[in-house]
């Protein structure tokens, strides 16, 4: 593998965490003010709120892993 080659690799990765980061901030930005209007009209939604806020976080963990692939199997 040619030197050249090693930047756009370490820019794929680095695409695959921010840009994941990016999409799940956003997904959490909806997800947890509508949570928030729940839990305030009813506190038993507390539980669902806080699974359905955090399940964007996932897409940094697919991004994390997909960063890691590239990687490894670039060299």
């Amino acid at each position: 593998m040619a030197i050249e080659g090693v930047g756009l690799i370490a820019i794929g990765s680095g695409l695959a965490v921010g840009l994941s980061a990016l999409a799940a901030g956003i997904a959490e930005k909806e997800i947890g003010a509508a949570a928030i209007g729940a839990i305030a009209e009813k506190e038993e939604m507390f539980g669902k709120g806080l699974i359905f806020t955090v399940i964007p976080e996932t897409l940094v963990i697919f991004g994390l892993v997909v960063a890691i692939l590239i990687l490894n199997l670039a060299g």
